[in-house]
């Protein structure tokens, strides 16, 4: 399931960029295609910050899974507590991974919108 979830990240953001792409090449003056391309590149601006701010809340959830790890060895309440507590901080850490490859997927399409941006706002 997770590799679905990978798959759809991915085409969502290839329709994205495909739209940019077409949206650019359809304006033929050179003032709206700088607006608009403008436009896109705030708008590309505050999801990059939004997927930066993602990565220190993966890094603080990823500080809660090794102390939620070592304190369940400390308070030894029997093996059916540990094994539950270990299960959980297993999936926390699987869903943690698997946010931050999408994070990845979502910087790298938004690098390819912004250089695309830029060089139809320099190109006349």
């Amino acid at each position: 399931m997770q590799f679905v979830g990978l798959i759809y990240r991915f085409v969502s953001n290839f329709a994205f960029l495909a739209l940019v792409y077409y949206s650019l090449n359809l304006v033929e003056k050179y003032q709206q295609r700088a607006i608009l391309g403008i436009l896109v590149l705030v708008y590309a601006g505050m999801r990059a910050a939004s997927a930066f701010r993602s990565f220190y809340f993966f890094q603080r959830i990823e500080r809660l899974e090794l102390e939620a790890a070592r304190l369940a060895v400390l308070t030894g309440e029997g093996p059916a507590a540990a094994t539950v507590r270990k299960q959980i901080v297993n999936n926390v850490s699987v869903l943690r991974r698997d946010g931050e490859r999408k994070s990845y997927i979502d910087l790298l399409f938004l690098a390819l919108v912004v250089l695309l941006c830029i060089s139809k706002i320099v190109t006349d």
